[in-house]
């Protein structure tokens, strides 16, 4: 009797019905993992797609006016269903009748949907709990998480892989896809009455002029902002004009730019659709590490880079052309500190005019 060679069984592909993504902020963060979460959509076309967001950051998923779920569009391009949070209100009113009554209904809607599968790109607490909640049956994180503790609700920790943060979420997609995946073109929620807006403020095609983001998440990673006015001041006499983007509680940091300029700048509050498209007509951005400067490098716009206490391996501009500023005093550190970083107040103001204006060739060529 002969024997027979048992062969070793092949894993089939994985082809969720409804997949779950868990990225609830910050913007940068966000755009980090648009990537990944596009190249999902693309290895799996027929998937139903959810994004578990805070309220705020919303628009960079969809556009204001756009329904949260349906049809994909230009205003809603990328998920099917938009299912936002506002753990901040609930966080200072944890025990409101309102707060628990919040959290009840979007947990209620979450579990509604059935999703076979959800991936927690951010490995902290609340948003792997956010995962476990859904009652998704299979979970995918980062085996070393950002919060140790979210690992325990994983069933399917992945090992990073790559230095840049984009291609660590690319390698948590590819994991939930099964195959290697290709990093693609982002594209972001678009609405046509703003886009016409911005034409005729700023003009159809690519402007003359900047865009230059003093603010940041702390104090720590700030460029001096009399440095970005005097940046504004050489700019404009090469015939770049500046605009400053600002954002809630920047307005002091807007108005010392545009005094320190001689009036070359100009500040403007803008929603984030609006700041989308703005930025895409852009001829250069020049911030430090933040969210808009990731949203400008995402766009394709050049972009010059400052950086103080984090890790531009990591955290810098991807894919695009870019020149980082970083002192060699500067340390990776993530302290919340409130007065700049000794290092980055070593840039001098003639190295990011002397980036700019490679960068301003270099698109002129």
């Amino acid at each position: 009797m002969e024997s027979q060679v048992q062969l070793p069984q092949r894993t089939a592909p994985f082809s969720p019905r409804k997949l779950l993504i868990v990225r609830l902020g910050s913007m940068g963060d966000i755009i980090h993992t648009l990537p990944a979460v596009t190249a999902l959509r693309r290895a799996f076309p027929e998937i139903i797609l959810g994004w578990v967001v805070e309220e705020c950051w919303a628009e960079l998923l969809c556009t204001l006016p756009e329904p949260r779920s349906g049809p994909l569009s230009l205003r809603r391009p990328l998920v099917d269903r938009v299912h936002t949070v506002n753990t901040k209100a609930w966080r200072a009113s944890p025990f409101s009748t309102q707060t628990w009554e919040q959290i009840a209904a979007g947990l209620s809607e979450l579990r509604a949907q059935q999703y076979d599968a959800a991936v927690d790109f951010q490995g902290a607490v609340r948003s792997a709990l956010i995962t476990r909640w859904s009652r998704a049956p299979v979970i995918y994180g980062f085996a070393q998480p950002r919060e140790s503790v979210a690992s325990m609700f994983y069933t399917r920790p992945v090992s990073a892989r790559g230095s840049h943060i984009v291609e660590q979420n690319l390698s948590l997609a590819e994991e939930v896809a099964r195959r290697p995946l290709q990093l693609p073109k982002i594209e972001f929620p678009s609405d046509q009455a703003v886009e016409e807006k911005c034409e005729e403020r700023f003009g159809r095609n690519v402007g003359d002029f900047a865009v230059l983001n003093p603010g940041a998440g702390w104090g720590a990673k700030r460029w001096p902002p009399e440095r970005y006015g005097q940046v504004a001041q050489v700019l404009a006499a090469e015939g770049v004009k500046s605009l400053i983007n600002f954002g809630p509680g920047e307005e002091p940091l807007m108005r010392e730019v545009e005094s320190a300029s001689g009036g070359t700048a100009m500040g403007v509050t803008l929603s984030l659709t609006e700041l989308i498209a703005l930025t895409r007509r852009a001829r250069i951005f020049v911030g430090g590490d933040t969210g808009p400067m990731h949203l400008a490098a995402a766009l394709g716009v050049p972009v010059v880079a400052i950086f103080g206490p984090t890790n531009p391996a990591r955290n810098g501009p991807f894919a695009t052309r870019s020149i980082v500023l970083r002192s060699p005093i500067s340390s990776t550190s993530h302290s919340r500190r409130v007065q700049p970083d000794p290092g980055l107040l070593e840039i001098r103001v003639d190295e990011v005019v002397a980036a700019a204006r490679t960068l301003l060739r270099s698109v002129r060529g």
